[in-house]
């Protein structure tokens, strides 16, 4: 049988503890070794190409995205999906992938690098010491040579251009300089870049769409859940749903409401009702 709705998890950090956008490496091992043994297949972006276009996947497909491209995903992630044989899809901010020798990772017997927990690592990766939690090019090379991630763009910068951006033309005019120096940078350290694009913060606008468009990225990953990814559906919209630090219990749930094709619909419905409700609250008060 083929799917004919894949479900698409969004990770940021796996570390030693759990926190914000942080799944514990306990926690990620249950979910992964979960996946594999109900008989999950993670799919590579060869393969979301082909469900979106009709063609068939297996049944139990489904997407694994890591956002940024921290250390961390290297250090706990990697050699959990290794020891499952699953691969993630993991979008770079490539303007903060640093050059050095890789580093130890979790499994080797040998001293990890320091941990820092969400907050701490957005002061360290934006201010002067990203190296202390992004990924160096070298290890993303071993994870390519060991097949447990794929590498595409975040952007070059992560910058909101629509916050920064005095007029509507500067804003079109940074992010597309912003794309296209993504683009090459992978190009130029990887070989070649796809045509698929996770938005930062996962903020998009009609002009965002038109350069991402322009610049040759069609898949499009936000960091909306209220929907469902179908065969044959729209490549500028891929709905994700951000994983929680439980273990696989609460996955396996969670992939049947994302992919249920009568409950789906309707827990995405109420959901959007509920979050309606809670922006108007906090709009009054």
């Amino acid at each position: 049988m083929t799917s004919q709705n894949i479900p698409v998890l969004m990770y940021h950090h796996v570390g030693p503890e759990g926190g914000s956008l942080t799944v514990a490496v306990e926690h990620f091992e249950q979910q992964i070794r979960g996946l594999a043994k109900q008989g999950y297949h993670s799919l590579r972006a060869d393969e979301i190409e082909a469900f979106f276009k009709g063609e068939a996947v297996p049944e139990k497909s489904v997407v694994l995205t890591f956002d940024d491209g921290y250390l961390d995903n290297w250090v706990y992630a990697h050699p959990v999906l290794k020891k499952y044989g699953m691969t993630g899809i993991m979008f770079v901010i490539t303007s903060l992938i640093g050059e050095g020798p890789v580093r130890p990772h979790q499994g080797q017997g040998k001293t990890l690098p320091a941990w820092y927990p969400h907050q701490e690592s957005k002061a360290r990766m934006f201010g002067e010491l990203p190296d202390q939690v992004m990924l160096r090019w070298d290890e993303i090379f071993a994870m390519q040579v060991a097949g447990t991630f794929e590498f595409h763009s975040h952007t070059h910068t992560h910058k909101r251009w629509d916050l920064l951006s005095p007029t509507a033309q500067q804003k079109i005019d940074a992010l597309g300089e912003d794309l296209y120096d993504s683009k090459k940078c992978l190009a130029e350290k990887l070989g070649a870049v796809s045509s698929h694009l996770c938005w930062p913060q996962g903020y998009f606008d009609a002009d965002y769409l038109n350069v991402a468009q322009e610049h040759g990225f069609k898949y499009l990953y936000t960091t909306d859940a209220r929907g469902q990814n179908v065969a044959n559906g729209d490549t500028s919209h891929i709905y994700r749903f951000a994983v929680r630090n439980r273990g696989f219990p609460w996955l396996r749930q969670r992939l049947w409401l994302a992919t249920h094709p009568t409950f789906g619909p309707w827990y995405n419905r109420w959901k959007q009702r509920s979050d309606a409700k809670k922006q108007q609250k906090r709009v009054k008060y």
